[in-house]
């Protein structure tokens, strides 16, 4: 079972000397691909000028921009709510970056009261994520929002 909470601590850790978004979302990228099995991609899209854009991420070639409402990261955005997919191939309007991917899950994150992108992760097994990973993975979102400065984004 994956240690959420030790992840939160090392991504609490390595924000200390700098709390610009591309360090810390790229260490933390880092974090949750080491610290989570049976994933094959783990990183951000952050919102710039209207629409989600790839950030830091850990894995194979990612979609590079995806519209709000579309796909599971733009519809976690649309509705502000974590989406955890057991079956991507069944979401409808999926997003196919990785077709190796079945089961993702991602989280919005939220600086100065707005959404500034989200936490996702992808999975090549189906059902993959749980409640637990949820909560979990909302810990770490937690920490990312208290410590990353996101000031710089183009929202």
């Amino acid at each position: 079972m994956a240690d959420y909470q030790l992840m939160a601590q090392q991504i609490e850790a390595v924000s200390e000397i700098d709390q610009d978004f591309v360090p810390v979302l790229s260490n933390a990228s880092a974090i949750l691909n080491e610290g989570l099995d049976r994933i094959n991609w783990a990183g951000f899209y952050l919102m710039d000028q209207g629409s989600l854009v790839v950030g830091p991420f850990q894995g194979k070639v990612a979609c590079v921009r995806i519209e709000v409402g579309r796909g599971v990261c733009g519809t976690a955005v649309e509705t502000g709510k974590p989406q955890r997919v057991d079956d991507v191939h069944a979401f409808p309007g999926h997003i196919a970056c990785d077709s190796a991917s079945r089961s993702e899950i991602v989280l919005p994150i939220r600086s100065g009261g707005r959404i500034v992108g989200v936490l996702d992760i992808d999975s090549p097994e189906t059902g993959r994520f749980q409640e637990s990973d949820e909560h979990g993975l909302a810990e770490v979102v937690k920490v990312l929002e208290k410590v990353t400065d996101f000031s710089r984004l183009r929202v």
